[in-house]
């Protein structure tokens, strides 16, 4: 293959909204937060079970968040998670009217 065979096309910064999800920016935040928890779960060495007794929240749930099945929690659930495993949240937003940008959520560690 040559390089005349691949077209170059930069993505807005949301694979949500580059494949036309509905909601693309919620969908987003969503999976940012999500990464986080893994990222907690990782850092820390936790089971799915020991993020359930620190936190209260069920271990199908961790399940379900390690598996990136984010259906049924909302961005206000995914805080939540996060504080209850230590973590403090900073959400930065930016607005921009679409024909211009892209909206952006950035999550600072």
């Amino acid at each position: 293959m040559s390089d005349d065979d691949f077209d170059i096309v930069r993505g807005t910064g949301n694979v949500f909204r580059d494949l036309n999800h509905p909601d693309a920016d919620r969908e987003q935040l969503r999976a940012l937060l999500a990464a986080r928890i893994v990222g907690v779960l990782d850092d820390r060495k936790l089971t799915v079970r020991a993020a359930q007794e620190i936190t209260g929240v069920a271990a199908a749930d961790f399940s379900r968040i390690r598996n990136a099945k984010l259906g049924r929690f909302t961005i206000d659930r995914l805080m939540t998670i996060l504080s209850g495993l230590g973590q403090q949240i900073e959400v930065t937003v930016n607005v921009i009217p679409r024909h211009a940008g892209r909206m952006v959520a950035e999550l600072r560690p």
